[in-house]
């Protein structure tokens, strides 16, 4: 088991005092992985659960968490997205930003939210076995995007924050593949 400590992105931007940590772990062809955002939750923008969570666009847009994953020795990858409210969505890439389409091989991807008064925990067991052969090695990146309420900042424009393992940029860009720094 890995685990992991997320870092904003250096803009100074203003965002809540919070922590973005968790854990990450592939045996064979199952990986897990937790998120754990602690802090001032109540200053975040986090939509509430839905009872019909399904794949969807553009999640990155208001809060979100991420991961990437990509294969060792190949520029070829996929980025999971994963909303609070339950909804998700797999983008396959042949390379950087290139050949972008929806990863047919989930139909669904039933992960665990659970949002206390100062932290929310992101759970996901996933099988890899419709995307990766047992052997292949993986490079990893663990992302999150934040809102911020509106209400809580100066302004909607300075609503956003990038987290990530490590920022490779000059500008927040979770898809640069020196910012998979983890191994599984």
């Amino acid at each position: 088991m890995t685990h992991f400590y997320l870092i904003p992105f250096p803009d100074n931007c203003p965002h809540p005092e919070i922590e973005i940590t968790g854990q990450i772990e592939r045996f064979n062809q199952q990986l897990s992985i937790t998120f754990q955002l602690t802090g001032e939750i109540e200053k975040i923008a986090i939509a509430p659960a839905d009872p019909n969570p399904s794949r969807r666009n553009e999640l990155w847009q208001t809060s979100c968490f991420e991961f990437f994953l990509g294969l060792k020795g190949s520029p070829k990858y996929w980025e999971f997205n994963l909303s609070p409210a339950g909804h998700w969505n797999i983008y396959r890439f042949d390379d950087y930003r290139e050949g972008m389409a929806e990863e047919l091989a989930f139909q669904s991807l039933p992960f665990l939210v659970k949002v206390q008064p100062d932290s929310l925990t992101l759970s996901l067991d996933l099988n890899l076995e419709g995307i990766i052969c047992p052997t292949q090695d993986l490079e990893v990146g663990i992302t999150t995007v934040i809102q911020s309420k509106i209400n809580d900042l100066i302004s909607e424009q300075n609503s956003i924050t990038y987290w990530a393992l490590n920022h490779v940029g000059k500008e927040a860009d979770f898809h640069q593949r020196k910012s998979f720094i983890l191994n599984l």
